[in-house]
């Protein structure tokens, strides 16, 4: 039966005006085609009418069909968020990190005594694929509960071809039984594991001679994605990384300026998706970004949770043209949160994002850094019905509470999560 979400406060749409499918920029990351008591109708899980209750009521009424309908007076719909970056495949929370951290050490400090990615390590590789994939889904769910129906999942913590392709065997096996939508990513090359610390290069040579050709033929991913930074892995082996996985019909995508500056142009002649973290981006940079369908995807959880006094430089980003995204890098080490309404809070508090940037930022351009606006990111006529349902009268609420859900439902592909 159909579904009707009526009578909404404010239905925030994301349609733009523009004729290009690209990412939004600039002023555009604004506008958020907001309707006022507006409806959304969903029929076989697609979205079939959207406009003010009155137009979509009489559009109805010539279709004479019966519907199921949900009352949304005094509250704000929106498109369900694109959570274009998380690591969400892991087995046991970091709290020795957590407290070391506390205690002073910092990010590389805890990495180079074993602490970090690597602590991750064991308990991935000892664990089954249902193991995984069970501990996957209370993260999905959580953050289903907030609004999000759109996860970017990457593998990164098992870091050799057994444990890699486990890991996405995982994704695979949680994207069957939750009814949002999963993106698979292989990221082998988050950083090199302890039995090739000494011969990094043989590493880089398992990633492109076994992983990504497995991955390719098994259709286990659609991207890679590299750790380019100090400590893991070099431009020039990110490159190679790159090149390996375009060969094999792989889109891209990169950690990249998390902790120190790298040059961005080697790296955008392969055309990423998503350029994320982003805190050390050269100026020199900005112009190339600002041309290229390339999103900056921004991750203040991650900030937050290290305890960091700066943060991704969003400002600059948005008024230099860049196109920028939000996620949350859901991760056991470093931002262990299921919730985009904090990292919407935390773009706007502490990287002076508005709240319609923000919202942009984590729906229309997140789907854009997993390249599927065609279906995602905003609630046009023949699009997925992913939506968000908060208990709000106006969007700008969305980023102005913070450590509560206001999501009081989410709707994911027509179905309810």
């Amino acid at each position: 039966m159909p579904i009707l979400l009526t009578h909404a406060a404010q239905l925030l749409t994301l349609r733009s005006e523009r004729a290009a499918s690209g990412p939004r920029r600039g002023a555009e990351m604004g506008e958020l085609g907001l309707i006022e008591d507006g409806t959304v109708l969903i029929s076989e899980r697609k979205i079939v009418a959207v406009g003010t209750t009155d137009e979509v009521g009489k559009q109805l009424a010539s279709l004479r069909t019966e519907v199921e309908e949900i009352d949304c007076r005094g509250k704000v719909v929106l498109p369900g968020f694109v959570d274009s970056h998380t690591h969400p495949v892991f087995t046991a929370p970091r709290l020795v990190d957590f407290e070391k951290r506390i205690a002073g050490a910092s990010y590389e400090a805890i990495a180079e005594a074993g602490g970090g990615i690597k602590a991750s390590l064991h308990g991935v590789r000892e664990a089954s694929t249902a193991t995984l994939a069970t501990h996957m889904l209370r993260g999905l769910r959580e953050m289903s509960a907030q609004g999000t129906t759109t996860v970017e999942a990457k593998s990164g913590y098992g870091l050799s071809l057994e444990a890699e392709v486990n890991s996405l065997e995982a994704i695979q096996a949680a994207s069957q039984q939750w009814s949002g939508t999963l993106v698979a990513t292989l990221l082998g090359a988050h950083v090199v594991p302890p039995e090739y610390h000494d011969n990094p290069d043989d590493y880089v040579r398992v990633i492109c001679e076994e992983m990504i050709p497995q991955v390719a033929e098994r259709k286990l991913a659609e991207f890679v994605d590299v750790f380019c930074e100090r400590g893991a892995f070099t431009p020039e082996r990110t490159e190679q990384v790159f090149r390996t996985a375009v060969e094999h019909g792989l889109s891209l995508r990169a950690h990249v300026c998390q902790l120190t500056t790298t040059m961005l142009e080697p790296l955008l002649r392969f055309k990423p998706a998503s350029l994320d973290h982003m805190d050390f981006v050269r100026d020199d940079d900005l112009p190339l970004l600002a041309r290229c369908d390339t999103v900056a995807t921004l991750l203040p959880a991650a900030n937050y949770f290290l305890g960091l006094d700066t943060f991704p430089a969003a400002r600059k980003l948005i008024d230099s043209g860049v196109a920028v995204a939000l996620a949350t890098d859901y991760n056991p080490g470093t931002a262990p949160t299921p919730s985009m309404p904090f990292v919407l809070s935390a773009a706007c508090t502490h990287m002076k994002m508005s709240p319609a940037e923000a919202i942009t930022a984590a729906t229309y351009n997140g789907a854009c850094a997993l390249r599927l606006q065609h279906r995602k990111g905003s609630l046009e006529v023949g699009k997925d019905a992913d939506i968000a349902i908060f208990d709000a009268g106006d969007y700008r609420e969305l980023s102005y509470w913070f450590g509560v859900s206001r999501c009081s439902a989410t709707i994911a592909v027509g179905r309810s999560l």
